[in-house]
């Protein structure tokens, strides 16, 4: 699960990590009052304005209606009243939401964190993950921090530090240490990017947290160390420990047919093809996308009824997929292990006829328990839906009906 960054911001501030203080806003009068605070706190009349949307690289992105970038730097009320007005409502296309873009809901204005102080400013990439192969969390951090990180992972990988820490054993104090050193820190930012890191290593394992990243981590004028920006992932099997957080989820942010598979609790996935697929398994999903590849098809799909499918859960499987005016055919290919496959076929009968008109060929194969009565049902209700028993004679249908 996703956060927006100024949610993601106040969770980390229960773990002590600094961050950029702001406000979020709905309505352009919210973001007039957020200036007047943040101009009375912090003494200058500077202020960030962010849009918040579920991708990166909203600095460089735009919205498609004005062509306005989604962070602004503004530095009087007539600014941020024009930011705003802008931004709010306003469909935000950067590098990662695809030409699409995303819906601007709020904004964040901010402090702006560039004042003046007796050192240097400087802007240094962070993040924690989870390094499958080595079975171990992993610090990932650069000196150069900013926009263009993934250019710099491209172009000069050596600038890219790793750190594991083993899950048993937690962050050592070394560890942050030789953080803070490979970052070129010394003096008080030295002490300061010390703990940063270490709390911010708390806030990764106290929310279980799939990715958490820091970009730009800045070191202001006075060696404080700031999480400027913050993009949150929460492995979504932790949630139940963590209700306060789950209440945070904003579905306007995610695919509307994924949204709706999940209050089925079936496993879907959007893709841009042609043949839509109900399967049981994630496995036997993954293997039946393959060969709907190999008989000329492109899956528009991935959709896990689980084991214990039902008239109910293929229903609704069918309906989500049918939203999809791009499928051209659906195939249903399940195995009865746990689930009877005589059963599913009446699920597929009562759903077919509960959707009433289908104008698209629909091709069930079922294998494993009671397959021969299950083939038998859907060959004698009168419904034009194909059966096969094998995965080959499956293909087969598919090709035809995609050809």
């Amino acid at each position: 699960m996703n956060l927006h960054e100024y949610q993601a911001k106040e969770l980390l501030k229960k773990y002590n990590v600094p961050v950029q203080d702001g406000y979020a806003c709905g309505t352009v009068q919210e973001a007039e009052e957020a200036y007047r605070q943040i101009k009375t706190q912090s003494g200058s009349k500077f202020a960030v304005v962010k849009a918040q949307i579920h991708a990166g690289g909203r600095g460089k992105g735009a919205i498609k209606e004005n062509g306005l970038n989604g962070v602004k730097v503004g530095k009087s009320l007539e600014d941020i009243q024009e930011f705003a007005t802008k931004l709010l409502g306003g469909t935000l296309v950067t590098i990662q939401t695809g030409p699409a873009g995303k819906v601007v809901n709020k904004i964040l204005v901010a402090q702006d964190m560039y004042y003046d102080g007796p050192s240097e400013r400087q802007e240094f990439y962070l993040s924690i993950l989870l390094d499958r192969s080595k079975g171990q969390n992993v610090i990932m951090y650069s000196t150069e921090g900013g926009m263009n990180i993934e250019d710099v992972a491209h172009d000069t990988p050596e600038k890219i530090f790793k750190e594991w820490v083993h899950p048993g054993g937690g962050l050592q104090p070394f560890q942050a240490r030789k953080i803070a050193f490979n970052l070129g820190l010394s003096g008080e930012a030295f002490k300061n990017c010390v703990k940063f890191v270490t709390n911010l290593y708390n806030a990764y394992v106290g929310l279980d947290c799939a990715m958490l990243e820091i970009n730009p981590l800045f070191k202001a004028a006075d060696d404080k160390i700031i999480a400027v920006d913050c993009k949150l992932s929460l492995d979504d099997n932790a949630l139940m420990r963590h209700p306060d957080v789950a209440a945070l989820r904003d579905v306007t942010e995610e695919d509307p047919t994924e949204v709706e598979a999940g209050k089925y609790n079936l496993n879907f996935v959007k893709l841009d093809g042609n043949v839509g697929c109900m399967v049981n398994g994630a496995g036997l999903a993954m293997a039946t996308m393959d060969m709907i590849k190999l008989s000329g098809g492109e899956p528009a799909n991935f959709l896990d009824v689980g084991g214990t499918a039902n008239a109910q859960t293929v229903e609704a499987g069918f309906k989500i997929i049918m939203k999809d005016p791009a499928v051209k055919a659906i195939l249903i290919n399940i195995f009865g292990g746990i689930v009877r496959c005589d059963r599913v076929a009446a699920g597929v009968i009562d759903a077919y006829k509960n959707l009433g008109n289908i104008n698209i060929p629909i091709i069930v194969r079922l294998q494993g328990t009671n397959a021969e009565e299950a083939k038998k049902l859907i060959d004698e209700s009168g419904l034009k839906v194909q059966s096969a028993i094998l995965l080959s004679e499956a293909a087969d249908l598919v090709k035809q009906a995609v050809a």
